[in-house]
């Protein structure tokens, strides 16, 4: 179980005002070893001074450290920045936005939620394309091998492939494989979960799996160019729209007091 009591502690902490902070990394893969850390991912407002002046401001944050127990690695970026992510072929951020595994929200996090299908097109096979082809290098240099990476390599694949053909953005392993139905997938998210990570890919095992990462990125490839998702986003300027609502509500927040506090905050269970 996920306690997300003791994250609130460390993502109010935040020294800017917060539109959502989920859980990203191994727990929303669906594969986290007993001795992961928390992977979490957000927005943060910048001060209104910061935005238009010439200092830039801190357009990501990062905070780490063990908190009441927990490791946490807490990333976030400035509206701005995330926002313009979002208009790119970055599988990332969509899956960080859309995450289920929520810490806090606010009603902008929702709004922003909707808007996400309207920026997903097909050229985000190209996304999970690199990124696999990375992990699986990481698979080759490393001894022993490691379950780690070779999760990381099909993962993206199949999220890339569910991806072109539903629209839909889904970044469990464990759920994306009730369709995939690829059954050494189980025996290695087992592996994962419980830190037998190391030593278990000898040469027949990686023949088998340098086959299987040729055949799924020849599938997402072939899925990419089925695809019936358009070329460029489509919801850029409602993007832009909610940009410009959160600076000037945080431009009237701050005249009222000089650390406004979070609007709203919601903790689920996983």
């Amino acid at each position: 179980m996920i306690n997300y009591e003791k994250m609130m502690t460390h993502v109010k902490s935040h020294p800017y005002p917060l539109v959502f902070a989920t859980i990203s990394g191994a727990h929303l893969y669906g594969f986290p070893s007993p001795d992961s850390d928390f992977d979490l991912r957000g927005v943060h407002l910048l001060p209104l001074e910061t935005v238009v002046g010439l200092d830039e401001g801190e357009q990501t944050v990062e905070k780490e450290g063990i908190y009441e127990g927990l490791e946490i690695d807490l990333v976030t970026h400035d509206a701005a920045k995330f926002f313009g992510l979002m208009l790119k072929r970055n599988g990332y951020v969509l899956e960080q936005l859309l995450s289920p595994l929520v810490v806090y929200t606010t009603p902008e996090h929702e709004e922003l939620k909707s808007l996400a299908p309207g920026c997903i097109t097909r050229h985000h096979a190209h996304h999970y394309l690199g990124f696999a082809a990375t992990q699986w290098k990481l698979v080759g240099k490393e001894s022993p091998p490691r379950v780690k990476p070779l999760l990381y390599t099909f993962r993206v694949l199949l999220t890339g492939i569910h991806l072109m053909r539903t629209k839909e953005v889904q970044a469990n392993l464990c759920l994306l494989n009730e369709s995939a139905k690829l059954s050494y997938l189980d025996e290695l998210v087992h592996r994962k979960r419980t830190s037998e990570e190391k030593g278990i890919l000898d040469a027949a095992n990686i023949a088998f799996y340098q086959a299987e990462y040729d055949r799924l990125t020849k599938e997402l490839e072939r899925s990419y160019e089925e695809s019936t998702l358009p070329d460029l986003p489509t919801s850029r300027d409602a993007i832009n729209d909610l940009l410009v609502r959160l600076r000037l509500r945080e431009t009237r927040s701050a005249s009222h007091a000089k650390s406004p506090a979070p609007t709203q905050e919601l903790r689920t269970g996983n």
